[in-house]
């Protein structure tokens, strides 16, 4: 499996926001977002057991995402039941444009529908949905269908803080005017961690 990292941390976005968490992040991407911010294109070649080895000197962490890039060109069920026979509880955060292979605990899907061609959407199951907002001129109706255990919308980071200001407050207005989602910051990068 192509590995771009693997790092021990605290969840810096969603429901998991703030717990500690081993994050395995996969290189590789079938799309090309304009805001990503993660440079995934290195990797070393690690197997499934490499990659247990890693995860387990942060024992006795159990949360572990699985991230990239995009991990479902690579991830596999045989790498998840590993990881469950050592007690751990796997999340991916995926982009939700293929299937995901059996047993994750937890799935975070951020579509693209709005950035990128080619984004359509084949999960039939997703515990989290997590739009990244870029203000008033976004069409929400594409998410209307979409169901979902929890809705978090989270403000686009462009780059430049006046417009991210922007867009923060238009994310306020629209989870206010719309209370089913709500405000997921990227508070690693708020609070200076990875």
């Amino acid at each position: 499996m192509r590995v771009n990292e693997i790092f021990y941390s605290l969840q810096g976005e969603g429901s998991y926001s703030g717990t500690p968490a081993v994050f395995v992040r996969l290189s590789g991407c079938n799309l090309k977002c304009p805001f990503c911010d993660t440079r995934h294109e290195t990797y070393k070649e690690y197997t499934d057991w490499e990659i247990l080895q890693e995860v387990m000197k942060y024992s006795p962490c159990r949360l572990v995402v699985i991230t990239g890039g995009e991990p479902c060109l690579q991830l596999t069920e045989e790498l998840v039941n590993l990881l469950h026979m050592h007690n751990c509880f796997v999340a991916i955060e995926t982009n939700g444009t293929m299937p995901l292979c059996d047993g994750i605990d937890w799935v975070v899907c951020s579509p693209k529908f709005g950035f990128c061609p080619n984004a359509g959407l084949k999960l039939q199951h997703i515990d989290e949905l997590k739009v990244v907002y870029n203000g008033k001129g976004q069409d929400m109706s594409l998410y209307d269908d979409i169901r979902a255990e929890e809705y978090c919308l989270q403000p686009c980071d462009v780059g430049d803080a006046d417009e991210n200001r922007r867009i923060l407050a238009e994310t306020i207005d629209y989870i206010k005017a719309h209370p089913k989602w709500r405000l997921s910051l990227q508070t690693h990068k708020l609070i200076g961690i990875r």
